[in-house]
């Protein structure tokens, strides 16, 4: 309810009430307040079932929370099971796979790697030209792949 106030901002906040409002007027204003918030709650909480009720018995089940689009996402997609993203998401080594990515680009040809990626078939086969690293000279302008730009 108090979202990130801690113990100390808390003691701060009272202390500066009791000064504003001073001690005897302090509880009538928390009452007044206090009175304030259920009414809010009220207003919502009725308006939230005239909208099910105008929506029909099709969306009796329907939360509002469900409007949000992380609540959605995660209620919907990441617990579905029926997708398998569990078990793709349990099979992908990102650090691995990037791993396998710079080595190829840098030239340097691990076997394990090569291994590794040749089983999964997670990262298509790199061109021989980038594995190793040729020497250029000077004035020799680096190779041009049209494939990749």
């Amino acid at each position: 309810m108090f979202f990130d106030i801690g113990p100390m901002e808390m003691i701060a906040l009272v202390i500066l009430a009791v000064l504003v409002f001073g001690p005897d007027k302090l509880p009538k204003v928390i009452q007044d307040t206090m009175a304030f918030i259920r009414k809010v709650r009220a207003f919502s909480d009725s308006a939230k079932e005239d909208i099910r009720k105008e929506l029909g018995p099709e969306f009796k089940d329907f939360e509002f929370e469900d409007l949000n689009p992380k609540t959605y996402i995660r209620k919907n997609i990441l617990e579905n099971e029926e997708l398998g993203l569990q078990d793709l998401r349990n099979g992908f080594d990102f650090r691995k796979e990037m791993a396998e990515v710079t080595d190829a680009v840098n030239g340097t040809d691990t076997t394990a790697a090569a291994a590794s990626a040749g089983a999964a078939g997670a990262v298509a086969s790199t061109p021989d030209r980038l594995r190793k690293r040729e020497s250029l000279d000077k004035d020799e302008p680096p190779p041009f792949d049209s494939d990749a730009t």
